[in-house]
């Protein structure tokens, strides 16, 4: 008996249960979809906010604006949250609306492979197999680790982590560091960790432009104006403007100058040596690579146990790293701030559509596209959550997630409405999308901004960054266009089983 004849037939399964995953089993509730499970690898719910404890981890998003839309908090701490307040809003909106029963931890994935004759997703999982009618992915893109192919490596006698995978247990005091990058996690984690170890070498190869963050402990006073709901939703629409304004930059890099300005004074006033300075000036326009923000990294460089290395690293001989200029340093912890691979996308080489020889991953290529980022040709009935061409680098990722939710559940509603058992996006449509969002990407600062980043893919091209503003993104997912793609009703489904079986 084929292992997928005792699968759990079930309308909907939901990959991954951080952000994305939470807020799409709230939505399937809202929609009066009860018939749907999450799957979660971990033995708990949080995604990135659950993997990333390193010292000092907080968002980049002020608070009130990196939440749901539909559950919003009015008592956040700080400014811009920390960690663990984060985690705990996660957890508490999942249990608020009631999400324990359809969250399966420590059941990962191990395959989903689309079954053209009864029009479902097969997927196995160590616990057990599920045949589902949709499949949901909300994995995101920043949880594969990426560990740079360092020689030496595995000899190395001391502590190796990544930034992501903080190793708690072991004591830095005293030790010797080095920290291989100098990107979001890096800043965050540099200061809180200066004062401890006896040397610090960071490995810098390219610089970030970094700007002041307007961070500090709301007053009681402000506690008690955001208690009042009509507060709260102006004060999360006047940050969500902002943010949206500074976003006509990356659109228009030479709008960005005078944000270029407040970082050179910042950093000016922060580091008085010229040689330093010279080292972590970007030669790139600000907004290439993901803008940092933090009022103590630069300072943190300037101290006496510091030491900043514009260089990346060749090698390693026992503890002795070997930077790709030649120099040397002695070394008892490396912390690898390497960031995750985005592009490359390794969760999706278990997920097989249509041809069940290419996985999604092989489709992809290194070089993701899809439709409105929620939709692949090949994969019918597969939505994804963060999916290609939908990063932005000025707001929250929480109203992408919210845009696509919507789209996701007038497609299902759709569905549903209209007896509908198959919907894929039609190879056409989905090459005219991308041929757009390309054309219109080619003069955004990510494409012309003079730098590398991780929203280009290794053949140069921009698999990453949404070209247009979130409002445009809202209007383009705020409902499920199924002119756009091919459906096959579930009657039509039943027929050619039951010719099969005659």
């Amino acid at each position: 008996m084929n292992a997928y004849e005792k699968s759990r037939e079930i309308e909907v399964v939901v990959v991954g249960a951080g952000v994305s995953g939470i807020g799409a089993a709230i939505k399937l509730l809202d929609n009066d979809i009860k018939d749907f499970v999450v799957l979660e690898k971990a033995d708990a719910l949080g995604g990135t906010w659950r993997d990333n404890t390193y010292p000092g981890c907080a968002c980049d998003v002020p608070s009130h604006l990196y939440s749901y839309s539909f559950a919003q908090k009015s008592d956040w701490t700080r400014m811009f949250a920390k960690q663990s307040e984060i985690l705990d809003y996660v957890k508490e909106t999942a249990s608020q609306y009631q999400l324990e029963p359809y969250i399966h931890f420590s059941e990962p994935v191990e395959s989903a492979a689309w079954d053209e004759h009864d029009m479902r997703w097969l997927v196995r999982t160590p616990k057990g197999n599920y045949r589902a009618r949709v499949l949901i992915s909300c994995t995101g893109y920043l949880h594969d680790p990426q560990i740079p192919n360092l020689p030496g490596l595995e000899n190395f006698p001391g502590k190796v982590f990544h930034s992501s995978r903080w190793d708690h247990a072991h004591d830095l005091n005293g030790e010797r560091v080095a920290v291989i990058g100098t990107g979001a996690s890096a800043i965050q984690f540099i200061p809180e960790i200066q004062s401890k170890v006896k040397s610090l070498t960071v490995y810098q190869r390219t610089p970030h432009w970094v700007l002041p963050k307007s961070d500090g402990k709301i007053s009681s006073f402000g506690h008690r104006m955001l208690r009042l709901p009509f507060v709260t939703q102006a004060w999360r629409k006047m940050l969500y403007t902002g943010f949206e304004t500074f976003g006509i930059g990356f659109r228009h890099p030479s709008l960005l100058k005078y944000a270029q300005r407040m970082s050179y004074g910042m950093m000016n006033r922060q580091i008085k040596d010229p040689e330093l300075r010279s080292k972590v000036t970007p030669n790139y326009t600000l907004g290439c690579k993901r803008v940092l923000l933090s009022n103590s990294y630069y300072r943190a460089l300037t101290k006496p146990n510091v030491e900043v290395l514009a260089t990346g690293v060749d090698s390693l001989r026992g503890r002795t790293l070997i930077g790709a200029d030649g120099s040397e340093r002695e070394i008892d912890t490396i912390i690898l701030a390497t960031g995750f691979h985005v592009t490359e996308q390794p969760s999706m080489a278990h997920v097989f559509g249509v041809d069940r020889q290419r996985s999604l991953s092989q489709v992809y290529a290194g070089s993701p596209e899809g439709y409105r980022g929620t939709t692949v040709t090949g994969f019918p009935n597969l939505f994804l959550v963060l999916g290609p061409n939908l990063a932005i680098g000025h707001n929250s990722a929480f109203v992408v997630i919210e845009s696509q939710l919507a789209y996701i559940m007038s497609a299902l509603r759709e569905m549903r409405k209209e007896k509908i058992a198959r919907v894929e996006v039609l190879r056409e449509v989905q090459n005219a999308y991308n041929e757009k969002v390309q054309r219109d990407l080619r003069g955004t600062v990510w494409n012309a901004g003079g730098c590398s980043s991780y929203y280009l893919d290794t053949n140069g091209r921009n698999s990453t960054g949404f070209p247009w503003s979130t409002l445009e993104m809202r209007r383009l997912l705020a409902r499920f266009d199924i002119g756009s793609y091919a459906t096959q009703s579930l009657k039509a489904s039943k027929k050619e089983s039951a010719r099969e079986a005659a």
